[in-house]
């Protein structure tokens, strides 16, 4: 296989560069390996410097070795929970993280947190050390991780936010969001803004205030008078969000996403949605006539496995639904989805 485009301009640096990409083995890969390579190379010759080398440096291989932490836990469900290092033990948020952890580990998930005290420590030691993760920044003005983490091979330094966040996006299947400062708001908005606009996959999310409590309430009211009232977001944006104050109604809403949708992926200029079970030609005819708004051209239709999909070895045996969607919808694909699981049999 020959270097593409992407190249460093000098022939007998891009044929070294061939050659160590062939060299580790990644047949099906060599593309992306010796682009990495090129990347390396074309930043030293460019004249960046060591700031930005470093930089580059510290986020690939943090990057790298989140990858390997994770890749024995793939095929595992699991639930990040978000919410202030300042919440102590005795606070009705901290129960609500503490018993909404446990109610995703007893249904066989693994819980995220930032690894830190408070709502952190609160999550993880309700799902306990062997279903929890912790991906950690590290802080000048912060202790080491939390016990329930702490010396775990499943705690994840970092040193930048945005790989940690990227980490975080890529891993969780779900969100439980709870009380906490500027940091829970960056993450909360961050990852409404992702899923939006279809930068990270569709997952639920959970305003999870304790009982009684108007964190996310107020939250809320917020945003239907300041943007949707504005027209700043679409009313349907609000589909992205379930707000509760019961941390086993909020399990429940997380694990419910995936009564009938498990996962999509694109392929050419198809979304394919796969799925749990079969649906019927009733069914698929209300979703077409229901959400054809979502489409470029095309129905909502079943469909085979795709050759891709088949190459890849991707959830090859499970039904599957396609469209030509219009990749902007976001939040009315979620109603989508909603609909799907609203129509599973119990």
């Amino acid at each position: 296989m020959s270097l593409r485009n992407y190249r460093t301009g000098d022939d007998g640096i891009d044929a070294a560069i061939e050659e160590l990409a062939q060299a580790t083995g990644r047949r099906d890969d060599l593309d992306m390996i010796s682009e990495l390579l090129v990347s390396a190379v074309r930043l030293a010759r460019e004249g960046v410097g060591r700031g930005d080398l470093k930089l580059v440096n510290s986020a690939l291989k943090e990057l790298r070795h989140a990858f390997s932490v994770f890749e024995p836990y793939r095929t595992v469900r699991k639930a990040t929970v978000f919410g202030s290092a300042r919440i102590a033990e005795g606070d009705p948020a901290y129960a609500a993280a503490r018993d909404f952890g446990a109610a995703m580990a007893a249904h066989d998930w693994m819980v995220m947190t930032g690894a830190g005290p408070g709502i952190m420590a609160a999550g993880l030691e309700g799902a306990g050390r062997d279903r929890s993760f912790g991906i950690n920044i590290q802080l000048p003005f912060e202790a080491e991780a939390n016990e329930f983490i702490l010396d775990d091979p499943k705690l994840v330094n970092f040193k930048y936010f945005f790989t940690r966040k990227v980490t975080f996006m890529r891993e969780s299947h779900g969100y439980a969001l709870l009380p906490g400062g500027f940091g829970t708001m960056d993450e909360a908005f961050e990852l409404l803004t992702l899923m939006q606009t279809g930068k990270t996959h569709l997952a639920p999310v959970v305003l999870l205030d304790p009982p009684g409590d108007t964190y996310w309430s107020h939250w809320t009211e917020f945003v239907q008078a300041e943007l949707v009232a504005r027209n700043l977001v679409s009313p349907h944006d609000l589909s992205l969000i379930h707000a509760t104050d019961d941390p086993r109604a909020a399990a429940e809403h997380v694990r419910d996403f995936y009564r009938t949708y498990h996962s999509m992926r694109y392929v050419g200029r198809h979304l394919v949605l796969r799925l749990e079970r079969e649906v019927d030609d009733a069914e698929v005819a209300t979703l077409d006539e229901e959400f054809g708004d979502l489409l470029v051209d095309g129905h909502i239709e079943r469909c085979e496995t795709t050759s891709h999909e088949l190459r890849d070895d991707d959830e090859v045996a499970r039904p599957r639904l396609r469209l030509h969607f219009d990749r902007r919808s976001h939040a009315r694909l979620r109603q989508l989805i909603d609909a799907l699981n609203d129509a599973t049999p119990d």
